[in-house]
Parts: C-alpha cells; structure tokens; sequence
C-alpha cells in the first residue's frame, strides 16, 4: 500500500514539512515540522505548524507519529508544540528520532556547557528508532533506514513507494547534504546514499529542503531514479573517492547555517524551550568565537 502525502513549505528556511497518511484509515505521521523563528527579536511563533493542524483538521485526520530525520541546524522543530495540540483522548503522538540523536546531545551538551538538568540519553523524544526497524500508521508498514554521515542521528523513512530522506540527499540540481557538522563524514554519507540508490528506480523521494536557483519553484519530491541520473555530487556511478573529495573541498568553504545555535538548543530538546531562568523566561546561548579578541 503507498501513502498520500501532502507536503508544506517554509520558504524562510526552504524546509518542507510533509504529512504521511494511510488512505485506508486515515491514520497519519508529520514529518519535520516546522516552528517559525526570528533571530533578531528571538520571537517564536506557529503559523507553519498551524497550517499542517488546519489539514490535519479539515481532511479528518489521526496523527499516530511526529517523526524527526535528524536534529536540523536549520530550523526550529515544531514537534512539541504539535504533540501538545494533537492529543486524542488521553492519547497524543510520538515523537520519533534515529537513536544516533544522544550522540548529537553528547556532543552540544558540552558547546552549550548544559548542566545536569540536560540528560543526553533520548528521553526527550518518545521513540529512538534504529536501522531496519519498522512503524506503523494506521495500516500503512514504514522501515527505518540508517542514513548518516550529515550527522549520527540522520534517518530515513520508507512508506510503500515513498522515501523520506531528510538532509541526506537535495533534488538532483542541489546535490547531497554538507558533512562537516560534528559526527560527520563524507565516506559515511556516500554509504548512506546508496543504501537509498538500491531502491527501485521509482520510488518517491520526498525532501527535507530545496533551495531552488531565481524563478524556480521549490521542489518537494524527485525519485530515486532521477538522483541516479543526474545528481551534480552523487550520481549512480560516481567514485566515493570522487564524492568525498568534492564534498571535503565544498564544505571547507560553507558558511555555518544561519538558525544552527538556536536550532539545535531546540531540536536536542524534541523542540522544548529550555527551561526558564527566571520567571517564565527561556534563554538561547551563542558560542563566542573570541579567538584574537584580545590579541
């Protein structure tokens, strides 16, 4: 059975949001939803997310699953805040993440010197899915796959005829994703992509991002047949040397990601606030780099 998908872009931080439901039962799963966030004022605020609630609502929908790729660097997660508005009786969603997120919370609970407060095990997200494990919704059998190398925790998610690829791969003129975060590595990634290449040529490849050139529309979807063919970093028969040194000489020169430190004290936390300071109030933490401040 393949599912019906309705996707949503967020076009300040080219992210698609895609909703994955079981025609039969209408059962549905929200993948990488988004919060919108302004860094100059520090405002949060939910229209995005409130546009996926409305379709949620309108078509009669029951959300079984809110399901993260990976912790983005890029945008803020609205799972929480969805969780908190989708409970159905005594019963809300899960929030699910690939397990490779505590090495992801390892690694920022020392840059942002967390204290004990912050556990780095998982616990904030309901279920931390490994390779190959499988999830339902509604009748609709989805399969994990294992696709780091853009960070530990990447996943992708396979319903039916349709795969969800997070960060790993972009629509075939943007090539694959950056891997020079912490815990990446470009020979991983060129492994993780073609786990995905293995799939029939036509399998449906539903993205996390498009940045498309001026005068061009944003890009939800491509196939797995179409990466193979013509991806400018990664095609089908392209060498891992030839992969890995091209990304390795990209990435030395990427700047890092403009929402990366609020982002990820967010998205560590399964879209949590971190806890308030002072009254009701929660603060975000910039890392300085000072190095030569004082030189």
């Amino acid at each position: 059975m393949n599912p019906q998908i309705r996707s949503f872009h967020h076009p300040s931080t080219g992210t698609w949001t895609h909703v994955v439901v079981d025609p039969a039962t209408r059962r549905a799963a929200i993948i990488d939803p988004v919060l919108d966030f302004d860094p100059a004022s520090g405002r949060i605020s939910t229209a995005s997310a409130q546009r996926v609630l409305e379709y949620v609502a309108t078509t009669a929908l029951a959300v079984d699953w809110i399901l993260e790729t990976h912790a983005h660097a890029d945008h803020l997660t609205a799972a929480a805040w969805l969780k908190r508005r989708l409970v159905d009786g005594s019963a809300a969603p899960a929030i699910g993440i690939g397990h490779g997120i505590s090495i992801v919370q390892e690694t920022f609970k020392r840059i942002f010197n967390l204290d004990d407060q912050f556990v780095a095990d998982g616990r904030q997200f309901d279920a931390l899915f490994v390779d190959g494990e499988t999830l339902c919704v509604g009748d609709l059998e989805g399969q994990v796959i294992a696709t780091p190398g853009h960070t530990p925790d990447s996943i992708s998610y396979r319903f039916g005829d349709a795969v969800f690829v997070g960060d790993t791969v972009f629509a075939a003129r943007g090539g694959s994703a950056r891997c020079d975060f912490p815990g990446a590595d470009a020979a991983t990634l060129f492994r993780s992509i073609q786990r995905l290449y293995s799939l029939p040529d036509v399998t449906r490849v539903f993205l996390a991002h498009d940045y498309p050139p001026p005068g061009e529309e944003p890009m939800a979807q491509t196939t797995i047949g179409e990466e193979k063919a013509a991806n400018i970093d990664l095609r089908g028969d392209t060498p891992a040397a030839d992969f890995i040194a091209l990304r390795t000489e990209r990435d030395a020169g990427l700047p890092p990601p403009r929402l990366l430190w609020p982002a990820l004290q967010v998205n560590i936390r399964a879209g949590h606030l971190p806890p308030p300071e002072t009254g009701d109030q929660a603060f975000l933490k910039i890392p300085l780099d000072s190095e030569g401040f004082h030189t």
